[in-house]
C-alpha cells in the first residue's frame, strides 16, 4: 500500500496576513473552463470564499484544464488555506451537480510568497499562461482572468 504524502507545509503557514499562489487541476486534464458561465458562477464562489476567510484576490485565470489564483490574507485572523480549500469543495459540488463526470485533481500546488518583489512575478506568470499554451497572442486578449480586489488594468 502507498502511503499518501502529506502536503508540504504546517497549515499555520497560511494563517495571517500572508500571500500564495495556487493552482488547482482539472482531473484528467479534462477541458471545463471554455464558457463565460462557468467561469462566472466560479469567480463568484472564489470570492465568497475568500471574504469568509478575510483573503482578498490579486488575480484568478481560469486555463481550460486548471485555474491560478494569487490570494492574500487581510489580517492576523485570515486563513488563505481555508479559503482555497473552501473554494475546491464548493465547486467540486458543483462540478457534482452539474458534470458529474468531472471533478479537481486531489490535491493542489501552492508557493507562499516569502518576498515583496514576488507577487508582480506571480502575476505575470500567471497572465501569460495562456500564452504560453499557444491560445492567445498577448494576455489581454484572454477572457478568463480576472481580479477580485485589484484592478488588472494597473498593470499595463
Amino acid at each position: 500500500m502507498v502511503k499518501e504524502k502529506k502536503h508540504r507545509l504546517d497549515l499555520g503557514c497560511y494563517e495571517g496576513e500572508i500571500r500564495a499562489s495556487f493552482t488547482l487541476c482539472i482531473q484528467g486534464r479534462k477541458q471545463v473552463f471554455i464558457t463565460s458561465d462557468i467561469v462566472k458562477n466560479f469567480a463568484t464562489i472564489l470570492e465568497d470564499s475568500a471574504k469568509k476567510h478575510s483573503c482578498v484576490n490579486w488575480i484568478y485565470l481560469f486555463m481550460p484544464d486548471h485555474f491560478h489564483c494569487v490570494l492574500h490574507g487581510t489580517n492576523s485572523n485570515a486563513n488563505i488555506w481555508k479559503s482555497i480549500v473552501l473554494f475546491k469543495q464548493k465547486t467540486g459540488y458543483w462540478f457534482s451537480k452539474n458534470m458529474p463526470a468531472t471533478q479537481w485533481q486531489k490535491d493542489f500546488f501552492d508557493y507562499v510568497h516569502r518576498k515583496e518583489t514576488e507577487l508582480q512575478k506571480h502575476i505575470f506568470y500567471i497572465l501569460n499562461n495562456p500564452v504560453r499554451a499557444g491560445i492567445v497572442n498577448k494576455w489581454q486578449d484572454y477572457r478568463f482572468k480576472g481580479a477580485l480586489d485589484f484592478n488588472l488594468e494597473d498593470l499595463g
